[in-house]
């Protein structure tokens, strides 16, 4: 379960992905098979949410990981980098940042 919390002993990265209206469902598609079939499964993976702007020209990847380098090697295996070079495809750019939750609210 996703849990926002300085206490957690856990890794959050978010990934921003600017695309177009015109790209933005198949981006999303794909990322979702990407959790469902794959991401999901690496070790260390915790949870994940995926958010759509208005316009359709962001999707906001939220995820959480028990570990920097569990995050680490899940992007360096041949699945993710493939799947990246065809995210690649359907968006601008895309930067995945990884963050220490500092305070929460709520």
């Amino acid at each position: 379960m996703l849990s926002i919390s300085a206490e957690a002993p856990l890794q959050t990265i978010i990934t921003t992905f600017e695309t177009t209206p015109g790209a933005c469902q198949d981006l999303l598609e794909a990322l979702t098979e990407a959790y469902e079939v794959f991401i999901s499964k690496q070790p260390g993976f915790i949870a994940a949410g995926l958010h759509v702007n208005d316009a359709q020209t962001r999707i906001a990847n939220y995820s959480q990981w028990k570990r920097r380098e569990d995050f680490q090697a899940m992007l360096r295996t041949a699945e993710m980098r493939e799947r990246s070079r065809m995210f690649n495809t359907l968006c601008r750019s895309f930067e995945p940042v990884l963050y220490d939750v500092v305070a929460s609210y709520g």
